[in-house]
C-alpha cells in the first residue's frame, strides 16, 4: 500500500531513458551503433536506456549527436537536472554544512500558503527553538560526517521559520506523542522547546496536533514529510531528502496526512500531553 518515496525520482530517470531510446529508434540506429559513434562500450548505452545510470550533460550531447537529434539537447539536459534534484542524499546536501541548505529553501517557504507537516521522530523544524535545533543538527552532522555548523544552521533554521509570524500562511503540524519525550539537548533545552510549543499553539495560523501513543491506529507512523500547498512533498529518510512533484504521489501523501490528522488531538488535549512531557523532565 505504501508508495516508495523515491519512486518519483526513479520515474523521472525512466522518462529520460525512454526519451533517449525513442530518439535512437527514430534515427534507425541500434544501441551498439550509438555506442560506437560515441566511443563508448556498448553496455553504457544499455545502462542509459534502462535508467540504470542517469546521464550527464556531456552524455546527452554525445548521444544526441550520434542520433542526429541535437535539437532536443536543451529539453533533455533540463530533464536530467530535474531528475537529479528529486533524490538527494544528505551528505551531498550537507557537504559544506547545514546552514546553506536552510538558506536556499527560504523562497519555497515564503511562497507556500499552506504547510502540512508530519514528524514521527523530532519536533518540526518550523517550531524548533535554537537550543533544540542546535543539539539536533549537531547530532545529524556527526552521524553524517559532514561539517558541523550546528549553531549557524540553527540560526538559519529559525530565520526560515519566521514565516509562522508573517501572516498569509497556514500551518497544520502533527507529531507522534513520543516526539515530546525524545530528548535533544539537556533538560533546560527540552523544557524550553516544549514550553515554546505551548506558546506557538496560540497563534491563529497554527494548528498543532499530537497523536497519542494510545490512539487506535488507522494509519501507521511514517517517515517525516512536508506538503507544500498542492505542488510539492519533501520526505526525509535516513539517507536522503526526496522531493516529490508527481500529482499522483502528492495525493498519496495528502491522503496519509488526512488520516494521521484524524488520529491527532488538538487544543486542550494536546496541551495536556505537552504539559505531561514537561513534568516528566522533573
Amino acid at each position: 500500500m505504501n508508495v516508495s518515496p523515491s519512486s518519483a525520482a526513479q520515474a523521472a530517470r525512466e522518462a529520460v531513458a525512454a526519451r533517449l531510446t525513442d530518439l535512437r529508434k527514430t534515427a534507425g540506429l541500434k544501441a551498439y551503433e550509438v555506442a560506437a559513434r560515441c566511443g563508448w562500450h556498448k553496455s553504457k548505452v544499455s545502462r542509459l536506456e534502462n535508467a540504470v545510470t542517469l546521464p550527464e550533460a556531456a552524455d546527452i550531447r554525445a548521444y544526441l549527436k550520434a542520433c542526429g537529434a541535437q535539437e532536443h539537447e536543451a529539453e533533455l539536459i533540463d530533464r536530467i537536472r530535474n531528475a537529479d534534484q528529486l533524490y538527494v542524499d544528505w551528505k551531498r546536501l550537507h557537504g559544506t554544512g547545514i546552514r546553506r541548505i536552510h538558506e536556499s529553501t527560504v523562497p519555497l517557504y515564503q511562497r507556500t500558503r499552506l504547510f502540512r507537516v508530519y514528524c514521527s521522530n523530532v519536533v518540526p523544524g518550523l517550531l524548533q527553538t535554537h537550543g533544540y535545533a542546535q543539539a539536533l543538527l549537531s547530532t545529524i552532522s556527526d552521524f553524517q560526517g559532514t561539517p558541523n555548523d550546528a549553531s549557524e544552521a540553527a540560526t538559519a533554521r529559525l530565520d526560515r521559520s519566521r514565516v509562522i509570524y508573517e501572516g498569509g500562511h497556514r500551518f497544520v503540524l502533527l507529531v507522534e506523542e513520543a516526539v515530546l519525550r525524545y530528548r535533544f539537548g539537556d533538560r533546560a533545552v527540552m523544557a524550553g522547546q516544549l514550553g515554546s510549543l505551548l506558546e506557538v499553539m496560540s497563534l491563529p495560523s497554527v494548528a498543532f496536533g499530537v497523536i497519542p501513543s494510545t490512539a487506535a491506529r488507522s494509519m501507521w507512523p511514517l517517515e517525516t514529510f512536508m506538503v507544500f500547498d498542492e505542488g510539492r512533498v519533501q520526505v526525509e529518510t535516513l539517507s536522503a531528502e526526496i522531493s516529490i512533484t508527481s500529482e499522483t504521489e502528492i495525493a498519496v501523501y495528502a491522503k496519509a496526512f488526512a488520516a494521521l490528522q484524524r488520529l491527532a488531538v488538538f487544543g486542550h488535549d494536546a496541551r495536556a500531553l505537552i504539559t505531561d512531557a514537561i513534568n516528566i523532565l522533573g
